[in-house]
């Protein structure tokens, strides 16, 4: 069934209140500065491409919604692999890139929810995912497969905790009770991390077969950056393609929604530029999904690696005046 892409855990204006969204507007941008200024600090030469890539990659990815029990889906939200590449300082700008163009381009969670869905997905997935690949990764150093069982279980717990984190802003917000939001949103989105698990697992085996040295942060061989920019671009253009085979159940945020009712909360977004990741114009309704992703892929991709370039010639501008 053709249809236009949804997105797990991205929350609508409307499902919060608004003192936990500003809340969590200050609390994100806070964080968003001082990973600009750790960034600074931080980045190697082949990480300002990469920055770029994994950006578009991961919005092309969560154009694919695949189904699970009980008549809801979900997708990759990619802070794991985002994590193991860059590191969490990068990966919070990368997947802020992400998220804010699809609220801000694409309606895709609301304008005062924004902060929200930051700290989620941005933050909140990237240091979870962050901690447990690091405690499994020096657990298992010794072993090959450690690196896939890390990635798993890190790319799972950063959905799960992700989602309780949805949970207690809901609860906070008095939208829904936190003793049936938090387990409802806990209980669907640890199905999907399962997903989140297996996709991040099966991209680390491609990266390890393919460019085996981005798995070793700082160890990279600056080498090969056009040949990252062009075939991570493809690979996020063959994503966009098959976007409009997505699943069309609801993702877990709206499933939770639909199951405790408070659906109707959700508003409208005040305006339309790219609306549901449809091209306004196309007619064909599949040809119009993919127009939007191919968009989206672009203007991703530039925001994530324009920021990087800045962040590497403010670091170079540093080095020359000590």
């Amino acid at each position: 069934m053709l249809f236009s892409p949804i997105h797990p855990m991205h929350i609508p204006d409307g499902f919060l209140s608004v003192l936990v969204s500003i809340v969590f507007w200050l609390i994100s941008v806070i964080v968003i500065g001082f990973a600009l200024k750790k960034t600074t600090k931080q980045l190697g030469e082949r990480d300002v491409p990469l920055m770029g890539v994994l950006a578009a990659a991961i919005f092309a990815g969560q154009m694919l919604n695949f189904s699970i029990s009980g008549g809801t889906s979900g997708h990759l939200l990619g802070a794991a692999i985002a994590v193991i590449l860059l590191g969490p300082w990068p990966a919070v700008l990368v997947m802020t890139s992400v998220v804010s163009v699809q609220a801000l381009l694409f309606q895709d969670g609301g304008i005062l929810a924004l902060g929200a869905n930051i700290f989620n997905m941005a933050i909140v997935g990237v240091f979870v995912a962050y901690a447990v690949y690091t405690l499994l990764n020096n657990l298992f150093k010794k072993q090959a497969w450690g690196i896939f069982v890390a990635g798993f279980l890190s790319a799972w717990s950063s959905i799960l905790i992700a989602s309780l984190s949805c949970g207690l802003q809901l609860a906070a917000s008095g939208t829904s009770p936190a003793n049936i939001a938090i387990p409802a949103m806990a209980s669907v989105h640890a199905v999907i991390g399962v997903g989140e698990g297996l996709i991040t697992a099966g991209a680390l085996a491609f990266i390890y077969a393919a460019r085996k040295d981005l798995l070793k942060q700082g160890e990279a061989k600056p080498v090969g950056n056009k040949g990252i920019v062009i075939g991570g671009i493809l690979i996020a253009l063959v994503l966009v393609v098959f976007s409009p085979l997505a699943s069309s159940h609801p993702d877990g945020l709206e499933w939770v929604a639909e199951q405790q009712g408070f659906i109707a909360a959700a508003k409208d977004a005040f305006y339309n530029i790219v609306p549901d990741y449809t091209m306004p114009g196309i007619s064909n309704p599949a040809f119009a999904t993919i127009a939007a992703g191919v968009l989206g892929v672009v203007i991703v991709f530039s925001l994530a690696y324009g920021v990087a370039r800045v962040e590497k010639r403010a670091a170079a501008a540093e080095g020359e005046q000590r």
